[in-house]
């Protein structure tokens, strides 16, 4: 009886072959399954990507000069006290629109560098103050040390002095992700107006330019920074 036990049990070689045979079938399908995944992962990634590169491309071309609560001109490097040029194109682009009267309030942002004795928010409001905006009508963000900080910072100020629109003036590929830092934190209607002649010159830089903005903004959007 055990002998006839054990031959009924006992799997034949061919058995144990399809047995394998059908494990590593099934183990293929799994990797596969796996790769198309990842693939369908990355082209949609690549495909959001490319979509805010354009996003950015077209919003760098506006120029929406409409009557606002608040001009708001987002920062750049200054020099011991000095605006760079850089941040005196967009400071003088805001001092334009000031004095064309596109809003009576112009908000300057931008924490401190190397030297904590200036902020790129006070230059900026002291340099439009030397070339005739009243102190009344500026305010300076002095804290925020990139642009979501920035923006989450104006958006405090608006809100507290009862502001809601604005146009916002900085580089032309920049602008876009400005608007929608705001528009996230509740500011609208939010106007670009880049600072003139801001787009590099070059095809590189160009388009070194609209990937790092892109990237910058998918990060934002995905929750990493």
């Amino acid at each position: 009886m055990s002998d006839l036990a054990e031959h009924r049990t006992a799997k034949s070689p061919q058995q144990e072959l399809d047995k394998m045979s059908g494990e590593a079938a099934k183990s293929r399908l799994l990797r596969r399954w796996w790769v198309w995944l990842l693939t369908a992962l990355v082209l949609s990634f690549l495909a959001f990507f490319a979509v805010i590169a354009a996003q950015i491309v077209h919003t760098s071309y506006l120029e929406e000069i409409h009557p606002a609560d608040a001009i708001v001109v987002f920062g750049a490097a200054e020099y011991s006290g000095h605006p760079s040029p850089v941040l005196r194109a967009r400071l003088d682009h805001a001092l334009e629109l000031f004095e064309r009267g596109i809003s009576p309030v112009v908000i300057t942002t931008g924490g401190a560098a190397a030297d904590p004795s200036y902020s790129e928010g006070g230059v900026g409001r002291d340099y439009l103050m030397h070339y005739g905006i009243p102190e009344r009508s500026l305010i300076a963000e002095t804290q925020g040390r990139d642009t979501e900080q920035s923006a989450v910072r104006v958006a405090v100020i608006m809100r507290a002095n009862g502001l809601h629109s604005c146009v916002a003036v900085s580089d032309a590929y920049h602008v876009f992700r400005i608007r929608k830092l705001l528009e996230h934190e509740g500011i609208g209607p939010v106007f670009v107006a880049p600072r003139p002649d801001s787009q590099p010159h070059s095809l590189m830089q160009r388009t070194i330019a609209v990937l790092r903005e892109a990237a910058s903004y998918s990060l934002w959007k995905l929750g990493v920074t």
